[in-house]
Order: C-alpha cells, then sequence, then structure tokens
C-alpha cells in the first residue's frame, strides 16, 4: 500500500515553467490589456499568439482534453496541480487554451460531435479563432432540467427553437452558443435571427430565442440528449471550478500573511494579535483540507470516471465556494478599509464567492445531493436504539468473547473478577 503525496521531476518542470511563465509574462499582459485574448489591436494578437505558441512549444496547450480527444492527456490529478498556478492569474486559462466556457463546450463537441462539427467549430475553438457561451439555465427553472421550457421543433431540414435562458455567460461576446433545449443540445450562431440578448446583465446574459433556425447538422449528440451532455460537461467543470478555486484562496492567503507581518495596530505588529493568527491558521487549514479534497477526487476521476466520482464531484462544488468565502473574508478583515476597496484582488474574490455558490448548480442542490448518495450506503437500525448503544456493543462482545473464555478459564475468571470490580466502582 503506497501513500504518495510527491510530484514526479518531469512534472514538477513544467509545473515550475508554468509558474515562471506565468509571472514574467502573463501577469504583467493583464495589467496592461486585461482581456489580451479578445483585444482585436493587431500587435496584441500577435503578443498573443507568441505566448500561445510558447505554451504549445511545452505540450501544454488545452490541457483539460484527453489524448484521445486532441489535448495532452494530464489527467485530472495533473491537471489540478496545474490549475493551482493557473487560476491565480485572470488570463492564463486563454494563454493556455483551458478557459471557460470554452472548456466545456470543447470536451462535448470531442466527445460527441461528429467529424464534420469537429472540424467546423472545435478546431476554431482550439485555436481561438471563435468562443462559446453555455446557454442553459431558465428564468422560471434554474438549473433544474426539469422546468426547462426552452423547445426545439423540426421543420424540413431546420431546427426551429423558442425559449428564454438566463446567465449565459459570456454570450454577448461569443460567437456560438451551446443551447440546452427540452429534447436535445443545439449550437447556434449568435447572430442567428431571432437571438435576442437582453441589455441587462452586462456579463452573464439573458438570451431570449425566438423562431431561431439552424440546420438539422446543429444538433449536438443524439436527439433528446441534452441532459447526458449537460452531466458531461458540468461534471467535469465543477471539479475545474475547485481546482482554480485553490489557487484563488491561496493568492487571498499570500496577501493576508504578507500584510498581517507589516502593519502595526496597538503597538504591536498585527501578526502577533490573537484574532489575526486565528484567521491565519484557519484559513490556512480550510485551504490545505480543500486542496486535499479535490485533488482526492481528481485522481478519483482518473482511476474511474466522472460518473462514478459524483458524490465527490458534488461535495467539492459546495465546499470550494465556503472556502472561497471564509477565506476572501479573513484576508479583507485583515487587509483593513484596504480590503474593502478594488485596488486588491480581495473584494472580488470576495464578491465572487456567492456566485460560485450558485453557478454550476446551487450548493443546496448538491449538498442534498451528497446526503443522498451518502445514505445509500446506509441501513437503519433495529429497535430504539442504534448499533453503537453500548449495552448492545458488551453483550455482542460478551458473545464473541465466550468461546475463548470457555477455553481459557484462567481468563474466564479474570473477566468474572473485572465485571465485579467495576460493578463494586458503580
Amino acid at each position: 500500500m503506497a501513500w504518495d503525496f510527491s510530484t514526479e521531476p518531469d512534472f514538477q518542470e513544467k509545473l515550475d515553467w508554468v509558474k515562471q511563465f506565468c509571472e514574467e509574462k502573463v501577469e504583467p499582459l493583464d495589467h496592461v490589456f486585461p482581456h489580451a485574448v479578445r483585444v482585436p489591436i493587431p500587435a496584441v494578437k500577435t503578443y498573443v499568439r507568441e505566448l500561445q505558441q510558447e505554451v504549445k512549444d511545452q505540450g501544454l496547450w488545452a490541457i483539460f482534453l484527453d489524448e484521445e480527444l486532441g489535448g495532452p492527456g494530464f489527467g485530472q490529478l495533473k491537471l489540478g496541480l496545474l490549475n493551482e498556478v493557473i487560476g491565480r492569474y485572470a488570463g492564463a486559462p486563454h494563454m493556455f487554451g483551458a478557459s471557460a466556457p470554452d472548456t466545456g463546450n470543447m470536451e462535448m463537441l470531442a466527445a460527441y460531435g461528429t467529424e464534420e462539427q469537429k472540424e467546423r467549430w472545435l478546431k476554431p475553438l482550439l485555436n481561438q479563432d471563435m468562443f462559446s457561451a453555455y446557454s442553459m439555465t431558465e428564468p422560471q427553472g434554474g438549473s433544474d432540467p426539469s422546468l426547462f421550457k426552452t423547445h426545439a421543433v423540426q421543420y424540413g431540414d431546420e431546427w426551429v427553437i423558442n425559449g428564454e435562458k438566463w446567465f449565459t455567460s459570456a454570450g454577448r461576446v461569443a460567437d456560438i452558443l451551446f443551447v440546452m433545449c427540452t429534447n436535445g443540445m443545439f449550437v447556434v450562431p449568435r447572430n442567428t435571427p431571432g437571438v435576442e440578448i437582453m441589455p441587462e446583465p452586462r456579463n452573464h446574459n439573458h438570451i431570449v430565442y425566438t423562431d431561431v433556425r439552424v440546420p438539422l447538422d446543429h444538433l449536438l449528440g443524439p436527439p433528446n440528449g441534452a441532459k447526458t451532455l449537460a452531466q458531461r460537461r458540468l461534471g467535469g467543470g465543477r471539479i475545474h471550478h475547485a481546482m482554480r478555486t485553490i489557487a484563488q484562496c491561496n493568492l487571498a492567503f499570500d496577501m493576508m500573511c504578507e500584510r498581517a507581518l507589516s502593519r502595526e495596530s496597538h503597538g504591536k505588529i498585527i501578526s502577533e494579535h490573537q484574532m489575526v493568527q486565528e484567521k491565519i491558521a484557519e484559513s490556512y487549514a480550510m485551504i490545505k483540507m480543500l486542496r486535499l479534497f479535490v485533488l482526492e477526487t481528481a485522481w478519483k476521476i482518473d482511476n474511474t470516471s466522472t460518473m462514478e466520482a459524483r458524490t465527490e464531484i458534488a461535495a467539492v462544488k459546495f465546499t470550494m465556494a465556503k472556502v472561497l468565502r471564509e477565506v476572501s473574508f479573513n484576508a479583507l478583515h485583515v487587509l483593513g478599509s484596504l480590503g474593502t476597496t478594488d485596488l486588491t484582488p480581495i473584494q472580488a474574490m470576495y464578491a465572487a464567492a456567492p456566485t460560485m455558490g450558485i453557478a454550476d448548480g446551487v450548493d443546496e442542490v448538491h449538498i442534498a445531493t451528497v446526503a443522498r448518495r451518502v445514505l445509500r450506503d446506509y441501513r437503519p437500525h433495529e429497535g430504539n436504539f442504534p448499533t453503537e448503544f453500548l449495552p448492545y456493543k458488551r453483550e455482542e462482545a460478551k458473545k464473541k468473547l465466550q468461546p475463548v473464555l470457555e477455553a481459557r478459564p484462567d481468563l474466564a475468571a479474570a473477566a468474572e473478577a473485572y465485571q465485579e470490580y467495576i460493578k463494586r466502582r458503580g
């Protein structure tokens, strides 16, 4: 039996390269040209392509895809270690061809798309010649597919889609929309007539589909296969969010510790105050526990499947939002008034925590799912008392030990004497 928490030397070299690359090239670009990948300026686009080529030369492009789907095939555990670095920098996922929501959409295309669909959409998405959005949740039903109303009807050689979607992240700037209908998953170009993007929200868009017509070959996967595709997409997406959340928590923690050693209050450095020490210690433990949980879940996916790890994925999903909320809150307090401004990443992290508890299914649903799945392995006890009721355990112990006592009179005498001693003591 082996428990090994070390990283292979060859892969550690990759991690070291990624860390240096992000610090020296990605982070400066983030601050000078935010969202550089989408900046239309030719000089910026050329520089971005040069950086992305460096990533490709390292064999780190599209790191989330299995080898048979066109990626490096690292598996979820190694992907988790990479995301602990990449998730710290806003622009890094784009630089590694691994940014949401494109990642999940590419996984669906790679797994379920026809060769023609892969050529038309997957290759351009992989090359970042186009971008996508995932249009799933609805105003009246949230993320519960049983309440969805958006539907596609076949008329001749076209599908006609009608419905309303809510919280389609990056829908406004996407080239194609992956629209989940009650009877299938459809790829819809954003500029298709009938696609109306509401003015608000600005980033997570409200989209109305009115008589939207797409060719028959825009159906992805089998008819009525939307739920299957969605589970494939969201299962991976949830643990990838958790991996990147660890990076954000580490960033908040680093800022908190640095600040604790730099500020004075009531005549001493604030790191000497017990309340600050408590926040640091609790944050440290929470991050460590989340990290081990995420990596164990990734390991299980690698050794079984996303379906087999459903309980762990759901548990990781609601845990990550809680840890991000607590750690960013602690960091905000240690930074004081500065933490409440937009001059550090802390305020954005704290504001993002509730969103993380809602995106990809609300935490309450995942909590209920985990409870139901865990309880499958248990049975109700008989009678009024649980199986660990001590009088029951003692009686059972006597029965199990009786053959030994009968074979060993000296031990039986010792047991009887010991019981008498216990009675006398009360």
